[in-house]
């Protein structure tokens, strides 16, 4: 089967083109939101993104899982695990998008967003297609097909991208001249004077972000109508309800598991410290969290090849050695995410505009949170490996009782820098206990002070670039000094960056390395 490191790394290049696109192409359109949209609105945007994250998870019942461990099983036909995942799934988000097109008056109203009814329609279309395309994107995963899944991935991300440019400049450029030509500010035009009004406000506000979402999942739902069309679906009552018995505590547990994720953006609502600019604090802080976006980039082009990789490797001889020397490799390279982000932050600052900066000194603690966030999916496999899924459970509701404990108690007083220490103090409890009981029930041969090592290494090096950046750069800034003072800098953080790619390898690569057998 060849090298199964080797085939890992390529899966994942390949996912990643498209997930690297997909995130490079939302990154550059940072500036753009940052520029053209209010710290308000755009906290606006997050919040309905929030939403979408954790409902999601709802609507696809932990299935995508369940099709990797049930398409993997002797004797199961991986058409009929796929049929009877497609069809509840279907089913399920058919019924939720029903009722938010019903409801959509009274759910706008109850957040605050009356006379914006079409975003709820908009949220509610969006989870649907999204839901139902993510088993068929897991059916692509399982066969390895990933050339086609990286397309569809990419085409989607393309239509969204198109959208945005189109609404951003175009469209905002010709509703201001349609009502100078009238001789009423661009807010009074109406449906009548531009018919694409039905759909978004006339000037750039968090309609425009939406809505382009949601067009690129129709065309996303369209590229599988083919596929679809071809399917044959072979519904098994008995296949489901194991498949239902086995996905469900997954969804349960990754459900507090989102919601830890996306909660603090929630809570701005109701516990940010001016309660009457929540909205600017969250827009704040997610700008912020966006310079974080390298390392949250690579830990989700790797979880895409790594499921399936990891299931399908279960049964070989030597697999837990070879999982373990995945994480040494995979805590390596999160270490090198985070100090290409942290030692040109000078640089990588600019892309915000002027108004959402102030947040800038919370993206170290968003970057290593991630990076726990990634460690925590690998030792996390092993209860998704012994079956022991209820135990994630456990594991994710004590990562949410840290995340709002935190927050409730320092979001008043501190805002979204309370976000931040809370994403790291719950994805690190989390990691503790899950590897704690991974090695109980399913252990896994992890060479913890070497990883510890890699960590201490990636901190030694910021510290030391923080270090002589006070003795050398104190009055060094961007944009404000000499060009040559600058290069200097970056100079020196490039060759600090190449020290630890150096150490990095010298630690997961010494002698006494695992031996994975055949």
């Amino acid at each position: 089967m060849g090298n199964p490191l080797k085939q890992l790394a390529g899966e994942t290049a390949i996912y990643g083109l498209s997930t690297i696109l997909a995130r490079i192409i939302n990154f550059l359109f940072v500036p753009v939101y940052t520029r053209m949209l209010t710290t308000e609105s755009y906290g606006v945007v997050t919040e309905f993104m929030a939403y979408i994250a954790v409902l999601q998870v709802v609507l696809v019942l932990g299935l995508e899982t369940g099709c990797f461990r049930f398409a993997n099983k002797e004797g199961t036909d991986p058409k009929a695990v796929y049929s009877n995942a497609l069809a509840t799934v279907f089913g399920v988000s058919a019924a939720f998008l029903a009722m938010m097109l019903a409801f959509a008056g009274p759910i706008a109203a109850a957040l605050g967003y009356s006379g914006y009814e079409s975003c709820i329609r908009y949220v509610g279309g969006i989870l649907a297609l999204d839901s139902v395309t993510a088993i068929l994107f897991a059916k692509l995963r399982q066969e390895h097909k990933a050339f086609r899944f990286a397309i569809f991935k990419t085409v989607k991300i393309v239509t969204e991208t198109a959208v945005n440019i189109l609404m951003f400049f175009p469209f905002a450029s010709f509703c201001a001249a349609r009502a100078a030509a009238l001789g009423v500010s661009p807010e009074a035009l109406a449906t009548s004077d531009v018919w694409l009004l039905h759909f978004v406000s006339p000037v750039p506000d968090f309609t425009y972000v939406i809505f382009a979402v949601f067009v690129s999942c129709v065309v996303c739902g369209l590229l599988f109508l083919p596929s679809l069309v071809k399917f044959s679906f072979e519904f098994d009552s008995r296949l489901l309800k194991e498949m239902l018995m086995y996905s469900l505590p997954l969804m349960v547990a990754a459900l507090p598991g989102i919601i830890n994720d996306f909660l603090d953006r929630i809570l701005f609502r109701f516990f940010d410290t001016g309660s009457e600019a929540w909205r600017s604090s969250l827009g704040i802080y997610q700008a912020a969290v966006k310079l974080s976006v390298i390392m949250s980039l690579f830990i989700q082009m790797f979880r895409f090849a790594a499921e399936p990789f990891f299931f399908q490797r279960a049964s070989d001889r030597g697999s837990k050695t070879l999982y373990a020397k995945v994480m040494e490799y995979f805590t390596a390279f999160c270490g090198l995410a985070f100090l290409c982000v942290m030692l040109y932050i000078d640089v990588i600052s600019l892309i915000l505009g002027r108004d959402f900066r102030e947040g800038i000194g919370i993206v170290p603690i968003m970057l290593v949170s991630y990076m726990f966030l990634g460690m925590l999916f690998n030792v996390s496999m092993w209860y998704k490996l012994s079956g022991r899924t209820s135990m994630a459970i456990y594991i994710t509701l004590a990562g949410l009782v840290v995340t709002v404990a935190v927050n409730v108690i320092f979001m008043p007083a501190y805002s979204y820098r309370a976000s931040a220490w809370a994403h790291l103090a719950s994805y690190t409890v989390m990691f503790a206990i899950s590897a704690f009981l991974g090695q109980k029930y399913y252990p896994i041969p992890y060479r913890w002070g070497r990883i510890a090592m890699v960590f201490a290494g990636m901190l030694g090096i910021y510290g030391l670039s923080v270090w002589l950046d006070g003795i050398w750069f104190a009055d060094v800034a961007v944009g404000a000094s000499g060009a040559g003072a600058v290069a200097l800098k970056l100079t020196v953080h490039t060759m600090l960056v190449a020290l630890y790619l150096g150490l990095a390898a010298f630690i997961v690569r010494r002698k006494n390395p695992v031996q994975l057998e055949s």
